[in-house]
């Protein structure tokens, strides 16, 4: 049994590029593996020449095209079927359009009934409403009535009598002309009555408002006579301590004034004393006094300047008098 190994060139013996020690090498190596294993063909067999290639081909042609035309046949088949499904499914979502627009017209329709039913129904039940509240207001209307009618009744029976008194005082009476005169008379008296008994609860009232404004305004003067007697008061209270203040300023201010007239007096006092020694100053010196006395700096030189000539006088005479004794001394 053959083998090989994928080669460029092989033999049974290996690869016939490779030198004979190579290929004996691969040789064992191709004989011990089965992936490359090439089965020979029997006697009988034809074998994979051109010829017949080319009848397989051919027949394998042939049979592609009439699988070709078979599903030629069977495109064109589906697309005429296509073609009236198309147009039948066209005419489909036409119907199916118009039903749409039949059923949505309708919906459209029930909703605006819906919508006035609704309208018509909310009226009529407040309709009902405003019925059944009259006719209770009726009914107790008429309950009333009756119970009235019957009040009146029992009432008519009741001062009947006082009726027939009443004409009998019409009768004997010059003042009243009938019985009606005598009921507007008596009526006019009640509102009058009720019109006085009104006018004096509101002139009881003015009274009373009166009073109360009375009222007020004393306890308002009474307050305002409180607080001018309280201002008066803290007024007083003022007054004393701005009086105690006044008298203590007034004793500070004596000490200051008498402080200043003893400086202006001390002032004065040192100026004459300054003049006096300018003028014994200028005596001694039998020259006549030329600065003024406001001239106090002028006049203080110049008293500075006597004063220290006369200081090295004296130290020179009291020296010259140490020098004579020391000489008598010696002598």
């Amino acid at each position: 049994m053959p083998r090989r190994k994928p080669t460029i060139k092989t033999d049974v013996i290996g690869d016939l590029d490779l030198n004979p020690e190579v290929a004996i090498d691969d040789y064992r190596v191709s004989r011990q593996q089965d992936q490359f294993f090439v089965k020979p063909p029997n006697w009988d067999s034809a074998g994979d020449n051109i010829e017949m290639l080319y009848i397989a081909n051919l027949r394998e042609y042939d049979a592609m095209k009439q699988v070709q035309i078979q599903l030629l046949k069977d495109a064109k088949r589906q697309a005429a079927l296509n073609v009236q499904r198309i147009r039948k499914m066209y005419k489909i979502q036409e119907r199916l359009r118009k039903r749409f627009v039949e059923v949505n017209g309708f919906i459209k329709d029930c909703a605006d009934k819906k919508r006035s039913a609704d309208k018509s129904i909310r009226e009529e039940t407040v309709l009902h409403a405003e019925v059944t509240k009259e006719i209770d207001e009726f009914k107790t209307s008429i309950a009333e009535l009756s119970t009235f009618r019957n009040a009146l009744k029992a009432t008519v029976a009741q001062f009947q009598p006082y009726e027939r008194v009443l004409e009998e005082v019409v009768k004997v009476s010059d003042i009243f002309i009938s019985s009606k005169d005598c009921i507007d008379r008596c009526d006019a008296l009640m509102l009058a009555q009720v019109e006085i008994n009104k006018l004096e609860s509101q002139k009881l009232n003015e009274i009373e408002e009166m009073r109360q404004r009375m009222v007020q305004i004393t306890s308002d003067a009474a307050l305002t006579v409180l607080g001018l007697k309280n201002d008066l008061a803290r007024l007083d209270r003022s007054y004393v301590s701005s009086r105690s203040t006044c008298l203590k300023w007034e004793k500070i201010l004596s000490a200051c004034k008498d402080t200043t007239s003893l400086y202006n007096l001390d002032k004065e006092r040192m100026f004459d004393g300054i003049q006096i020694l300018y003028r014994m100053l200028c005596k001694r010196r039998d020259i006549v006094p030329s600065y003024h006395s406001y001239e106090i700096d002028k006049i203080m030189s110049f008293i500075m300047r006597e004063m220290s000539l006369l200081s090295s006088v004296l130290q020179e005479l009291e020296s010259n008098k140490g020098d004579k004794v020391g000489a008598g001394r010696m002598c």
